[in-house]
């Protein structure tokens, strides 16, 4: 059995394979990489999200490349996930409640006119969820040119097209007047 153990490490060393997670926030493990639309990416930072009191969800972000700067993520071209593990149940109505209003705090008007339509059937897909289970993974992700939203790894509604509405969504975290500044700062990896 240990040499097993041994000879597993020995393998692992040489073909330079990194651990299969990078961190822990509140009991989640959070993986240094994810492949999305066929693209690598990299946990840009990962933090929790409090509501008064109350442990809502951990976020994390990925990119194809990391940055400490808002405009650097905000930019970004190709594949990117947003990544919400759920630490309480909650409705999907208090979730969205909470986005839209995020949504407006950091995009100006003639962008959310523009936006409308494609966030309504993002909030459509959303409220499918009913209920939010404690530990369930919400990613939100954008590759080939759309942003799709899957529960578990199982996708929940089509995919939305438009860069621009993965960009708004994406300034809720690290916009200008993010949702919880204390998660921002922990999404850019300071």
């Amino acid at each position: 059995m240990l040499a097993a153990a041994i000879a597993a490490a020995a393998i692992v060393a040489l073909l330079g394979v990194a651990p299969a997670h990078a961190a822990e926030v509140e009991g989640v493990e959070v993986a240094d990489s994810v492949k999305v639309g066929g693209a690598r990416l990299e946990l840009n930072g990962a933090g929790m999200r409090t509501v008064y009191i109350v442990k809502a969800y951990v976020a994390a972000l990925y990119v194809p490349s990391r940055s400490p700067q808002p405009e650097v993520l905000l930019s970004q071209k190709g594949p990117r996930r947003l990544s919400l593990t759920m630490l309480a149940d909650l409705s999907s109505e208090w979730v969205v409640q909470r986005f839209v209003a995020a949504l407006r705090e950091n995009c100006l008007e003639h962008e959310l006119t523009k936006l409308a339509p494609r966030v309504e059937r993002l909030i459509d897909t959303m409220l499918t969820l009913g209920q939010t289970r404690k530990g369930e993974r919400i990613d939100i992700d954008f590759a080939a040119g759309a942003t799709s939203v899957s529960v578990d790894g199982h996708p929940l509604g089509p995919a939305i097209p438009g860069e621009d509405l993965f960009t708004a969504i994406l300034r809720i975290f690290v916009g200008e007047r993010p949702i919880d500044a204390e998660l921002k700062q922990a999404m850019l990896g300071r």
